[in-house]
């Protein structure tokens, strides 16, 4: 029996695709990397916005007509979140819930053999030291909690993913020390709120990150997403940890908007004044950080003097990553009772926002010009050469270099979203 496993979404999805794979490996069910060689199919699925909703529902329709002879199993988050849609369109399908993915290889062979069967609901295990099967690529994702303590208007994901449940500091520490004696080069410690870390078991993520940081080798590690409002009791430990020479100058610190009045009915539970002091704070102690922020345009209480406060707090911020969403009803969130805004409203703050956007990210970028630094690569590049990382984790192309490795390069020209350079 061949399974093939096609994943969408973020990195923590991503790694539930991995420790799918694993358990198929660890019970002799073989992965392969050609559809058309597999015998059944498992579709990964997001669901944290409508484009992505739209993808995996017309993936799903397309294999069934495509592959009638060949099963199919969807995974991840749109069987919690929407399982009517997914009986609707998929009534053969097996499902393996964001919560079952140890029961992977019982519904491989289950639906192998001609059944249904569908693995939902919540649990408590662990997502840390079990098997995973990457695709070889030396960046090693762990994930440290499962869940989160928000209650925003606009998410369904937590309808997925559940009350937060942090993993122990040991169990983390050592898939990472495991990971690093492998050859992994870059230790990625993701969440869907990873400042929410160890508020139920009484652990703090600044501690993770140093004992993490503290592991011989080389390699660096990534910090992934942190709510503000979960940072605010902990943010000089959290600097502190940042600083550590073996972490990435990296954050990816969400606002959504720059309106207090839209904050609130977004249920965020922190101010605009409460971001900014927590960034100043982080640049004041750490001046090349990388601010990573998310955005979300025409909330449907979204006013034109909302959005105009938005787009000062990205001047006055300067993040040099802005990752922008059109704001869509989602299923079962609370702001999907709202009416919302007109179109044309929104395709226009949108553009607007885009451009603002551009110019911001890339006039960051562009103080590197000229300057030498020590970049780690990380990947192939998927147009040619390589992919390095500043120690900011700024994304440079280079060419002739080995993965793993760090080497020291000129930056030559900036975008908004990479950097040029040639190897010194």
């Amino acid at each position: 029996m061949k399974t093939y496993i096609e994943t969408y979404g973020c990195t923590f999805n991503k790694a539930d695709a991995q420790i799918i794979a694993g358990v198929l490996n660890e019970n002799d069910i073989d992965i392969v990397d050609d559809i058309e060689d597999a015998d059944v199919i498992i579709l990964n699925t997001c669901y944290v916005k409508l484009p992505t909703e739209n993808k995996v529902v017309y993936k799903i329709q397309q294999l069934q007509k495509q592959y009638p002879d060949k099963k199919i199993i969807v995974s991840g988050c749109m069987v919690e979140i929407d399982p009517e849609k997914l009986e609707k369109i998929g009534p053969n399908c097996s499902w393996i819930g964001p919560h079952q993915l140890n029961k992977s290889a019982d519904v491989v062979n289950a639906t192998y053999c001609g059944e249904v069967i569908r693995e939902t609901g919540f649990s408590k295990d662990s997502k840390v030291g079990v098997p995973k099967l990457s695709d070889g690529s030396l960046i090693h994702i762990i994930q440290i909690c499962e869940g989160c303590l928000g209650a925003c208007t606009f998410c369904c994901t937590r309808f997925a993913r559940g009350p937060l449940n942090s993993y122990p500091i040991a169990d983390i520490v050592e898939e990472a020390r495991k990971a690093i004696e492998n050859g992994a080069c870059e230790i990625q410690l993701t969440a869907q709120d990873t400042a929410a870390y160890g508020k139920d078991s009484g652990e703090k993520l600044s501690d993770l990150i140093k004992e993490v940081a503290n592991l011989n080798g080389d390699f660096r590690v990534r910090v992934g997403m942190m709510h503000p409002k979960n940072i605010l009791n902990d943010v000089d430990e959290i600097i502190d940890a940042i600083k550590h020479p073996n972490v990435y100058n990296f954050i990816h610190l969400p606002i959504q908007s720059g309106s207090d009045k839209v904050l609130s009915e977004m249920r965020r539970g922190h101010t605009v004044e409460q971001y900014v002091e927590i960034v100043n704070r982080f640049k004041s102690e750490i001046p090349d950080l990388t601010l990573a922020t998310d955005i979300i345009v025409g909330y449907p209480t979204e006013t034109d003097d909302d959005f105009r406060q938005t787009v000062e707090l990205l001047e006055k911020v300067g993040p040099s990553l802005i990752h922008l969403s059109k704001y869509q009803h989602r299923k079962g969130a609370i702001s999907s009772s709202l009416e919302e805004i007109p179109r044309d409203v929104m395709k226009k703050r949108s553009k607007f926002l885009s451009e603002i956007k551009s110019e911001i990210t890339e006039d960051e970028n562009s103080h590197l010009v000229g300057t030498t630094q020590n970049v780690l690569v990380v990947e192939k590049g998927s147009k040619g050469g390589f992919i390095a990382k500043t120690d900011s984790y700024i994304p440079v192309i280079v060419d002739d270099v080995d993965i793993g490795s760090f080497v020291s390069v000129k930056i030559t020209d900036a975008t908004a979203t990479y950097l040029k350079s040639e190897l010194l």
